[in-house]
């Protein structure tokens, strides 16, 4: 036993409860995972709210995810149906929009359900389920209605054939069945009335009640035909003196009556003799073919493979299918559709079908010049024209006149398959010659220009390959695939020295991108060593080319840091300085120009343009003399100084000629001084210049003159427009008061014309204006209203006619005052108004 004290353990401290505990049931407190699980689905149970499912997840995601899935499945389930809410109400609105519209949209509303499903909307839900059986039974009340009118189409062709049936019997027999086909003539009419008059025939297709209409206006002439002839042919039986109705069957049957010979029985004997046996011959082949195609049938709708018994009586419909009757070849064609062969079988096609292709395949070489089938196409078009000659000659009796007309069209356009088939063997043997010569020039190429350093050249030499190798004309697959192997060898062993070019290229521009980095990042920008850096950019750029998209990347990258840089220092230039750090003049140009922009500010004319003069006047003034002290005494600095004297050299002048003493010289031609300072200055004299303006100054003062440039015009503008409005407004009161004055009126009004313009508004109103707006408006060059345009033209056509005359550009004036001495109307002073203002202003 060990001597050591016996130690007992001390309970685990309790954990704390979560507080969404006693929301869950204990799902926090749970201690494995199956038991949180087990309680989040009892507390699902209850339908909590979103808010509380989106609080409880976002807690379990970080404890347990397997869990928190469950909850986040109901929240996502929440979120469904309130969507599908969303999406119900709008497909709800809009079947209700089907339904109530007055003929009904069969083709929208059959996609409506299709469109619905697609969108997400709960079909079997109320009120999209509602919706959908509405709809649904609308659109069969319409294909219901379409199928009654194609009934009674075929209604309507029965009782014809009926009707002319009888044309070729006893004229008895017709009268016996007309009560009865009159009453069947009555009950197709009031069908096809009920078929107009019911409510969802305004939604039928558009092509079915014109066929009605159609079939209606033929049975009806039938059937007026039909009793016509009948009550013709009473009379004549009734009277020998009526004459014999138009039926052929009816008028011989009269004409025996009477005691006639029959002009029908006459023709009749020696046609049966000759047709006898023939039909004799005819009726033991169809009887027999009836017999051998039965058990056939039979065997067909008791086989489990229908496919082999398909095959069976095909085979045996190909010897005596084109005996069958009637009746027997629809009951052939029935079962063939039952057991599942699409085509069925309708042996009175198929000679149309085969003389169809026969045209196709005549067709072929018989096209327009300029429209003949290539080689390709015409072989394509051969293949195809077999092919369904094979579909159609499955199941039916063979035509051998048919078939050789088809195959001799087919091989004589086969020929020109043949000869375009060897012209592309022959050519592509060509391309081929030329593609290996293609790559052992490539490979030359690589070879001779391995050290090359002209990386431009050799770019522009590789794309000039890769285009020939593009164009090197058609090959078979298989040469391709192992021409291609070759070339992809080749241009790679070529490409290789310029991809190791380009990849060193980029390098050292990912370097440069690094020096922009670090230039852009420092407290100074050095300009002279971005304009190195940039240099340095060009001439890599210039000297190894690379893809255009990657090139540009690089280029952008390259410059955003620069441009950032240069953003930021223009964007502390144009931040305004003090004035106290600013020269005087500067101070004195920015004062004036806010006192300026007040000016624009203000409106007032007379204060702009003194604003903008004393803005002239500091823009041109002088140094102060102070400045022009430290000027002078800096100047007097540099003349004392030593380094200011400038030696005057002699000019130096090479002499030819005999250098022996005592040898006579020539006389030196004087030389001309070509320095600077030895030229007459010829130019004119340019006024003085005040001193250099800092930026901001120099952009207040232009922002200043510009905007005042702008309310000046503004200004004019305004008052030119009111001055015409009371010249017009004068006129209207004959007042001459309200005539404004002569500089109101411009520079273009003298005072002998305003003059004249007052004489005509005090006078009495006289005379007629209509010819003197119309001059007015053709010196103004503005448009005439349309009442007076050809009024306009005459007048114009008088002008031209008028040499000496003064245009009406020389006598506005004039005509002004005519129009100033005519009535008033509201019409003329509109266009009086247009014209003034361009006449005015000029």
């Amino acid at each position: 036993m060990s001597d050591a004290p016996e130690m007992n353990p001390s309970p685990a401290k309790q954990a704390e409860a979560h507080p969404l505990d006693a929301l869950t049931g204990g799902a926090f407190s749970a201690a494995t995972s199956g038991d949180r699980a087990a309680r989040i689905r009892e507390w699902l149970g209850t339908q909590p709210s979103e808010e509380q499912l989106q609080e409880v997840f976002k807690e379990l995601s970080v404890r347990d995810k397997s869990v928190a899935r469950q909850v986040r499945e109901r929240i996502d389930d929440i979120r469904r149906a309130k969507s599908q809410e969303v999406i119900a109400v709008e497909w709800a609105q809009k079947a209700q929009d089907l339904l109530a519209a007055a003929p009904l949209n069969v083709t929208e509303a059959v996609s409506w359900q299709r469109d619905a499903a697609k969108a997400g909307a709960p079909l079997s839900r109320e009120p999209l389920a509602g919706l959908k059986q509405q709809l649904a039974e609308r659109v069969k009340t319409i294909e219901d209605l379409q199928h009654r009118v194609q009934v009674q189409r075929e209604a309507a062709v029965l009782l014809a054939q009926r009707i002319e049936v009888l044309s070729t019997k006893s004229w008895h027999d017709a009268a016996a069945a007309q009560e009865g086909l009159r009453a069947d003539v009555t009950n197709w009419q009031a069908q096809a009335s009920e078929l107009t008059g019911d409510a969802s025939w305004p939604s039928v297709n558009d092509r079915f009640p014109p066929q009605l209409q159609n079939s209606q206006a033929q049975l009806l002439v039938v059937w007026e035909a039909f009793e016509s002839a009948l009550t013709l042919t009473q009379a004549a039986a009734a009277d020998e003196q009526a004459p014999l109705p138009p039926v052929p069957m009816w008028a011989d049957e009269i004409r025996v009556a009477r005691g006639l010979p029959s002009e029908l029985v006459a023709a009749a004997p020696a046609k049966a003799v000759a047709s006898r046996p023939a039909k004799v011959d005819a009726m033991h082949k169809q009887q027999a073919a009836v017999q051998a195609v039965q058990p056939a049938l039979q065997a067909l709708a008791a086989a489990q493979d229908k496919a082999a018994a398909i095959a069976e009586l095909r085979a045996l419909l190909k010897q005596q299918g084109r005996w069958l009757d009637a009746a027997t070849a629809q009951q052939v064609h029935e079962q063939l559709l039952a057991a599942g062969d699409t085509q069925g079988w309708q042996p009175q096609q198929v000679d149309r079908v085969r003389e169809e292709l026969v045209a196709k395949a005549e067709g072929l070489l018989a096209r327009p010049e300029g429209q003949a089938l290539g080689g390709r196409k015409l072989q394509e078009a051969l293949r195809q024209l077999r092919e369904q000659w094979k579909q159609a000659d499955q199941g039916a009796a063979p035509n051998h006149a048919l078939w050789k007309k088809f195959d001799d069209a087919c091989n004589s356009a086969y020929k020109q398959v043949e000869a375009w088939l060897e012209r592309v063997r022959a050519e592509a043997g060509q391309h081929k010659t030329a593609r290996l010569a293609l790559i052992d020039e490539v490979k030359a190429w690589a070879a001779a220009h391995a050290q090359t350093q002209d990386w431009k050249q050799a770019t522009r030499a590789l794309r000039q390959f890769a285009e020939r190798w593009r164009d090197g004309g058609h090959v078979g697959e298989k040469q391709f695939a192992e021409l291609q192997t070759a070339w992809k060898q080749a241009m790679a062993q070529a490409e290789a020295p310029l991809h190791a070019a380009q990849k060193a290229s980029i390098d050292r521009r990912h370097a440069m991108i690094a020096e922009a980095q670090v230039l852009a990042d420092a407290p100074s920008l050095r300009i002279d060593a971005v304009k190195a850096l940039q240099q340095r950019w060009q001439a890599e750029a210039q000297a190894v080319p690379l893809d255009r998209k990657h090139e540009q990347k690089l280029w952008d990258t390259f410059r955003k840091p620069l441009d950032e840089a240069f953003d930021r220092k223009g964007a502390e230039r144009s931040r305004a300085p003090s004035l106290e750090h600013l020269p005087p003049h500067d101070r004195a140009v920015l004062e004036a120009a806010k006192a300026l922009q007040a000016a624009n500010a203000s409106g007032d004319a007379s204060q702009i343009r003194g604003a903008m003069a004393a803005l002239e006047a500091a823009l041109h003034a002088q140094p102060s003399a102070e400045t022009d002290v430290a000027v002078t005494e800096a100047a007097s600095h540099t003349d004392a100084s030593p380094s200011a004297v400038v030696k005057q050299d002699r000019p130096v002048v090479a002499v030819r000629g005999d250098d022996r003493p005592g040898a006579k010289k020539e006389a030196v031609a004087p030389v001309r001084d070509l320095r600077a300072s030895a030229r007459k200055d010829t130019r004119p004299q340019r006024a003085e210049r005040g001193p250099r303006l800092g930026d901001a100054a120099f952009r207040a003062q232009r922002e200043a003159l510009e905007g005042a440039q702008f309310a000046l015009r503004k200004l004019a503008a305004h008052a030119h427009g009111e001055a015409v409005s009371h010249l017009v407004d004068a006129w209207v009161h004959r007042d001459a008061e309200r005539l404004p004055s002569a500089q109101e009126l411009g520079g273009k009004v003298t005072a002998q014309v305003r003059n004249a313009w007052v004489q005509a508004v005090a006078a009495p109103a006289t005379g007629d204006a209509g010819e003197a707006l119309l001059r007015l408006e053709i010196a103004a060059d503005v448009p005439t209203p349309a009442e007076h345009l050809s009024a306009r033209r005459m007048l114009q056509l008088q002008l031209l006619t008028r040499r000496n005359a003064a245009t009406p550009d020389q006598t506005w004036s004039q005509d002004v005052a005519t129009v100033l001495a005519a009535a008033h109307s509201d019409a003329a002073a509109r266009r009086l108004h247009n014209v003034l203002k361009p006449l005015m202003r000029k």
